[in-house]
């Protein structure tokens, strides 16, 4: 395939160009924490779609509050609407870091936080502080989850301003290790209530 070289000329004369393909993000539900102990996004509940309707699902949180110092936000999968969050899950974290006096950073994969075959709640963060501006704020992607073939695979990446005055930032990479489909993700801390903050939930088509 031949290589095409446009200069300043050439793209000025340009008059239209033809569509291109690409995908659709649409909204599909907001909920927002006030002292809350979960957020749950469940399938044909609330108007929440969480099917065959889309391939991918990307959850936004942003300024999540928790009611506990040094609380973990957390995630889990359920393959039965809801009524058990339980998903055996294998996945890997690594997270860099500074702190505000400017004389301590990290950058290192943490193995004390990944999930090897467990059922157990999925770590996001560590450490939210609960000071008045303190809190995480990033996205959660889920891919085919409608799928009864394939495993359910997630990335996860935040900022967070730790209950030690840091930046973290996080970066999560996982499987659900089922074949069901996993039709509603419930979000909480570790411990304590999500004090504060804004979930949604998009849709994201392929074409």
């Amino acid at each position: 395939m031949a290589l095409v070289k446009h200069n300043n000329n050439s793209i000025s004369a340009v008059t239209s160009m033809p569509n291109i393909s690409t995908g659709s993000m649409t909204l599909i539900k907001e909920q927002t924490a006030s002292s809350s102990a979960s957020i749950s996004f469940v399938d044909g509940s609330s108007d929440v779609v969480l099917d065959s309707t889309y391939p991918i699902y990307k959850f936004e949180f942003i300024n999540i509050h928790p009611a506990t110092d040094l609380a973990f936000f957390t995630f889990n999968l359920s393959v039965d609407t809801g009524s058990n969050y339980n998903v055996t899950k294998t996945s890997t974290h690594f997270h860099a870091g500074h702190n505000e006096a400017g004389d301590t950073t990290y950058f290192q994969y943490d193995a004390s936080r990944d999930l090897a075959q467990s059922t157990a709640f999925e770590n996001i963060n560590i450490n939210t502080g609960n000071g008045n501006d303190e809190c995480v704020s990033g996205s959660m992607t889920l891919f085919n989850p409608s799928s009864t073939t394939f495993v359910k695979h997630y990335i996860s990446k935040s900022a967070t301003y730790n209950g030690y005055d840091y930046m973290f930032n996080h970066h999560v990479a996982g499987y659900g290790n089922t074949t069901s489909a996993v039709d509603a993700v419930q979000f909480k801390m570790s411990s304590g209530n999500i004090d504060a903050g804004t979930i949604k939930l998009y849709g994201i088509k392929d074409s």
